[in-house]
């Protein structure tokens, strides 16, 4: 990567979270959006050195737009969004939409993501078969990680306002919820 790397963000999305690195190059206008390491937008000899470059990130080909407006002079400020959120309002949505737990299984890390809204559950990136059944306190949905036995279980908070709290059971062991 050359010296004109502007911007560097982290998202976590329910497939993983995903690096995102933003070149910007005030003189000859360039624009290059790198994802993972990865290039997936290439732009020279832009005229127009503010606006906006509109991708997807992830295996959900989740919207991001970087936005590069002018602040004075030659200086640029540079946001993302997110789904047409700025990254901060989205992620502070996205803790309310997802759970997410960090295990090390037979010493493989794991990351387990729950949407709330449609109950699928991730894990390190792939989409898990589930299998969901009623009992008595709440709801159990159950999948397998690595010949382990997952299960989360969804019960009442007793509390209108809080709704339902989730948690994780490995091998009936319950997981600590990660904070991201």
């Amino acid at each position: 990567m050359s010296g004109d790397l502007v911007g560097v963000w982290e998202v976590a999305l329910s497939d993983g979270v995903h690096r995102i690195e933003f070149e910007h190059g005030t003189t000859t206008g360039k624009r290059v959006i790198y994802i993972d390491g990865k290039e997936v937008i290439r732009r020279d000899w832009m005229f127009k050195l503010v606006g906006k470059e509109t991708f997807t990130v992830g295996s959900t080909d989740t919207k991001a737009t970087i936005n590069i407006d002018a602040v004075s002079g030659f200086a640029y400020e540079y946001t993302l969004e997110i789904n047409g959120k700025s990254l901060k309002k989205y992620m502070e949505n996205r803790s309310k939409v997802t759970n997410t737990w960090v295990l090390n299984l037979d010493g493989v890390d794991c990351r387990i993501v729950l949407e709330k809204d449609t109950m699928d559950i991730w894990c390190n990136g792939q989409k898990m078969e589930t299998a969901g059944e009623f009992v008595d306190d709440g709801t159990e949905t159950h999948f397998t990680v690595a010949d382990h036995d997952c299960c989360i279980k969804a019960v009442s908070s007793g509390k209108r306002r809080d709704g339902l709290i989730h948690s994780l059971l490995v091998d009936g062991v319950e997981v600590t919820e990660a904070t991201e």
